[in-house]
């Protein structure tokens, strides 16, 4: 039910912080209001959340040092939203574990739909109907338990990063150009933002790199897109 679902709210502005909230309760989850940094650690700390909704300028901690600590410490899905609109700030919110950017001013509906989507993306993985444990060389993936584990090693993942490599394992011998995986896992029609996909690929690459350098696992195919190297 969604309004088992709890959302802390961290963001500075309390008319904007009580306009997500508005957003938040109708659309049926559990707002709760956090107005710096510190004040956020401490509702992390205490208690459970199924999303966190965090602006990057903050007083106490900042957004950013928050997000780090967050996706250090649990997989809950993180959604960015802020003022910053240069490119290099969402590129690092990304690289950073966040699973979405959301730039001020914005769009009510927007941001319903935003968490709507990133909220059923964490609770519906994987959205296609696998059933035995899919396997790459030393990555086995489960599907029931949403667990990748390299050479017998948990890899943590985001919730998309998740899904891209669900989808690469799913069809191995399929090149996915950029529209096919920002389309499957981000369920949106792709206008083009190689950002996106690129930063979410090489946060994989990277992550896959560290458990094991000694092998490569994901192939670009130039000018085509890109598939799991078997």
């Amino acid at each position: 039910m969604n309004d088992s679902l709890r959302i802390l709210i961290i963001e500075d502005d309390e008319d904007i912080n009580r306009l997500i909230c508005n957003i938040v309760s109708k659309s049926g989850y559990t707002p709760k209001s956090a107005y710096s940094g510190t004040e956020a650690m401490i509702y992390l700390d205490s208690e459970r959340w199924d999303m966190v909704l965090i602006d990057l300028m903050l007083p106490g901690l900042s957004g950013e040092d928050i997000l780090k600590i967050v996706t250090k410490e649990s997989d809950v899905p993180i959604i960015i939203i802020s003022a910053k609109l240069e490119t290099q700030s969402k590129i690092a919110a990304l690289r950073a574990g966040a699973d979405d950017y959301i730039t001020k001013p914005f769009d009510i509906e927007e941001v319903s739909a935003r968490i709507d989507s990133c909220l059923r993306r964490y609770r519906d993985i994987p959205s296609v109907s696998i059933t035995n444990l899919m396997s790459n060389k030393d990555i086995v993936l489960d599907p029931d338990a949403k667990i990748v584990t390299v050479n017998g090693n948990v890899l943590k993942l985001t919730a998309r990063e998740y899904e891209i490599l669900l989808l690469l394992m799913s069809s191995p011998n399929k090149v996915f150009t950029k529209a096919n995986l920002f389309e499957s896992v981000w369920n949106e029609p792709f206008y083009g933002d190689d950002n996106t996909i690129n930063v979410h690929l090489s946060n994989i690459r990277n992550k896959l790199s560290k458990a094991n350098p000694n092998e490569v696992y994901i192939e670009t195919v130039w000018g085509m897109g890109y598939k799991l190297k078997t």
